[in-house]
């Protein structure tokens, strides 16, 4: 059957969620999965006036759930894993970056039992990584970001189910109106994720602000090897390093 009429909201944190929710009245309800309330919408045993949608809101995750909702399409992100993502290691994927930006920390599994891996450390070249033969990627650690950080993924690719032209995991702290702290994760970049060092040096200390970011970011192409294919140049790319960052700096530092 079909649901009866309903308003929609995604918000983007939980102040707004509760916000929405004691706007829309005894009838507004929230969504996440919905695989409980959905049977019920179209059966029509539930009439909300309204469906606040908290399907995004990762509390201490929020860049890892706004990058994977840019992956492909529902059914290879309802299928997907964010660990056989990062074992599989293309660079143009969008999570191998995101984790390097956060600082994660890999769990594996082998003959010679268990160990820690950095992400910094993880990926080795083109679809390789260390893990050794036999080893399997068991466990993602991810550092919870703490007051002051905010983050952005901004990614660049031809069609919504298509590989990332180019892509940047920004988080940033923000601190007395400059950016105390900035990690930069590139997709795309070169044979594995980079971190874009030269412009998270830029941005840190500087006054968080478009203009004083975008300076920041005309460096987050310095020391990549971009592919060149045909959906884009080296020089392309480049240039789109450049302008993405800037975008997902300015957003993560609240510019």
């Amino acid at each position: 059957m079909i649901p009866a009429k309903f308003d929609y909201t995604r918000p983007a944190s939980l102040a707004d969620a509760v916000s929405a929710l004691a706007g829309g009245g005894e009838e507004a309800k929230v969504i996440a999965g919905g695989q409980s309330l959905l049977p019920l919408l179209r059966l029509r045993l539930s009439f909300p006036d309204l469906l606040v949608d908290i399907g995004g809101l990762w509390q201490h995750c929020g860049l890892l759930a706004q990058a994977t909702s840019t992956v492909a399409d529902p059914a290879v992100r309802h299928r997907g894993t964010i660990g056989g993502s990062v074992s599989h290691a293309d660079p143009a994927g969008d999570i191998p970056a995101v984790t390097l930006a956060l600082g994660a920390t890999f769990l594996a599994h082998g003959p010679g039992g268990d160990r820690e891996i950095a992400a910094g450390e993880f990926f080795q070249d083109y679809l390789t990584t260390t893990l050794g033969q036999g080893e399997i990627l068991t466990g993602v650690r991810v550092p919870k970001l703490g007051p002051g950080w905010g983050y952005r993924y901004e990614k660049f690719n031809l069609t919504a189910q298509a590989w990332a032209i180019v892509g940047v995991a920004a988080v940033a702290r923000r601190a007395d109106g400059h950016v105390a702290e900035a990690r930069i994760g590139l997709t795309n970049m070169g044979t594995t994720p980079v971190r874009a060092q030269a412009a998270e040096a830029a941005a840190s200390g500087a006054e968080a602000s478009a203009d004083a970011l975008r300076a920041a970011a005309a460096h987050a192409d310095e020391g990549t090897h971009p592919p060149a294919d045909l959906q884009g140049s080296a020089d392309y790319r480049r240039h789109l390093a450049r302008v993405l960052t800037a975008r997902a700096l300015a957003v993560a530092a609240g510019a």
